[in-house]
């Protein structure tokens, strides 16, 4: 199984990298960055509507990049969730309104004890709908935080799927590691 696959268990494949346009028919893409992407990817399953959802990297300057070069902070990827959902069943907007909940849009390159670029908070967005979207987003939850929102709204570009061990982390182990805030 690969990506899009659905909730099921990943194996070793993680399947090939992702255009910004690949969604399968029917469904639509959402790409976020929130700091680590454990904890990302775990309230995103959460979503009724959300088809699938995958850990990796985008938002970089290498091809098929690994965490260690990503945490290297040379590679400029950010880790990412790569959201498959049904627009029939779940908006764009609900799912941005969960991003801006689920983590601190204010502190730049860093989430909880995660610092660096690839903890960026960031929208990559995949058509002009959905930068709109994000655009008009930001600006209603600026209201919410007494600092600037730093998230950075940019085209998406290829995600590359992170390492199998990654995928499904909170779920397979039981464990969450990550900072994921619930504002």
């Amino acid at each position: 199984m690969g990506l899009f696959g659905g909730r099921e268990a990943l194996d070793e494949t993680l399947g090939p990298p992702v255009g910004p346009q690949d969604a399968p028919e029917g469904l639509a893409l959402a790409t976020v960055a929130a700091g680590c992407f454990w904890g990302v990817e775990e309230f995103l399953l959460q979503i009724p509507g959300v088809v699938d959802a995958t850990s990796g990297y985008t938002g970089g300057e290498v091809d098929h990049p690994t965490y260690e070069q990503v945490c290297s902070g040379r590679t400029g990827h950010a880790e990412a969730v790569l959201v498959v959902y049904d627009p029939a069943k779940v908006t764009y907007e609900h799912l941005l309104a969960e991003f801006w909940r689920h983590h601190d849009p204010t502190t730049p390159n860093r989430q909880g004890p995660d610092h660096g670029t690839q903890y960026r908070s960031a929208v990559f967005v995949h058509s002009p709908d959905q930068e709109k979207a994000a655009r008009a987003s930001l600006e209603e939850y600026q209201v919410r935080f007494n600092r600037p929102i730093v998230t950075e709204i940019s085209p998406a570009a290829t995600f590359w799927p992170a390492e199998a061990y990654h995928q499904r982390y909170t779920e397979r182990t039981g464990r969450g590691g990550c900072h994921v805030a619930n504002w």
